[in-house]
């Protein structure tokens, strides 16, 4: 009988050896693959987790970039903005530019905070002027929406004294905008953009989460159920609201406000596939979206833009076709990279240079 016993523990105290050699080997490649990931990390951004850190801004609740921190491609001044430190008081004569919007004026995706469209439109403007006549700073911060970016002008850019203003949006307003008309409809329910518990602790399986949600919602975007109905101008009646109020309120704190159309790299010269592609990203966060849907919402949301300017008198300067639409100028579907950058940079500073009040603001 006690033989029986020994010979019935001997497999199972085999098979829970097994099981735990099993464990140990999953964990070691676990780790090993966190570890070539961080790696990988260190070397494309020099940083070993996130590429962003947040922190709450005390005067004005809102999340804004972590002051002083730098990794090898985004350095943040003493306010939490991506530029360099600003003089305070502001001196006497000096000219302040200040650019408002969300993730596509953060320009992650550029190489240095040298290469984003604001520090290149501020530099390119200060090689016609005085030394030290000229400064600025780049408020922008991902995910913004228009409700954030007028509560950073009142509460975080109105006291620099900036004497012009940029205000560049339109993305995040129109993702908002258009959940919640897919909400209203029972297309959309809601999906986690919020990172996992696992996902905040593991950039590898923050990637891996990413890259799964990414192929599973184009894949929803191509199979045609679950699609918004929209009207195109009524989708961007909001946003025009909140801009005019917001550009109102940046021409009571500042001597020019300059809007600047959007661009996206969907067109409409594009092949179906072409469009699929550059709508990759945009997809993601509204995949009950398709393609042409989007193209046609980008561009309401443009002549919105449009109205607002002639609305109120801002400086209007035409972007949305300024860059190719092509991977070598955009990251995604919205994000540019250096060479897109110094496309819109261009743009702007040219138009910046045949506007009478511009001209005038740098005369005085």
């Amino acid at each position: 009988m006690e033989l029986a016993r020994e010979r019935t523990r001997r497999p199972r105290r085999s098979l829970l050896a097994k099981l735990a050699l099993s464990l140990c080997v999953l964990a070691a490649l676990a780790l090993a693959l966190e570890g070539a990931v961080r790696v990988r990390q260190w070397k494309r951004f020099g940083t070993i987790g996130r590429v962003h850190a947040f922190v709450t801004d005390p005067a004005s609740g809102l999340l804004i970039p972590e002051p002083g921190r730098r990794t090898a491609s985004i350095a943040i001044d003493s306010l939490g903005f991506r530029s360099p430190e600003l003089e305070r008081p502001k001196p006497s004569g000096r000219l302040r530019l200040a650019f408002l919007g969300g993730s596509t004026t953060f320009c992650a995706e550029a190489s240095s905070n040298e290469s984003t469209w604001p520090h290149q439109v501020w530099r390119r403007l200060s090689q016609d002027l005085p030394a030290g006549r000229l400064d600025y700073l780049n408020a922008a911060v991902g995910g913004y929406t228009l409700e954030q970016i007028d509560a950073t002008l009142r509460q975080r850019v109105a006291p620099l004294e900036p004497d012009v203003i940029f205000l560049y949006e339109a993305t995040n307003d129109l993702t908002r905008d258009s959940r919640e008309l897919a909400q209203a409809q029972g297309v959309y329910r809601g999906h986690a953009d919020e990172d996992s518990w696992i996902s905040r602790r593991s950039l590898a399986w923050y990637l891996l989460e990413k890259n799964y949600l990414m192929r599973s919602r184009q894949a929803h975007a191509l199979s045609g159920e679950g699609r918004l109905r929209f009207e195109p101008r009524e989708l961007a009646s909001g946003f025009r609201r909140r801009l005019e109020v917001l550009v109102r309120e940046a021409q009571a704190r500042a001597r020019l406000v300059v809007l600047v159309t959007f661009s996206a790299r969907v067109r409409r010269e594009q092949t179906p596939e072409q469009r699929l592609e550059a709508c990759q990203t945009s997809l993601f966060y509204m995949p009950y979206m398709t393609p042409d849907g989007l193209l046609a919402a980008f561009e309401e949301y443009n002549r919105a833009i449009r109205e607002v300017a002639a609305a109120t008198g801002a400086l209007l300067i035409e972007a949305a076709d300024a860059i190719p639409g092509d991977s070598f100028h955009f990251n995604d579907s919205v994000h540019l990279k250096d060479a897109g950058c110094r496309a819109l940079a261009e743009r702007v500073v040219e138009a910046l240079q045949r506007a009478p009040a511009f001209r005038a603001l740098v005369a005085q």
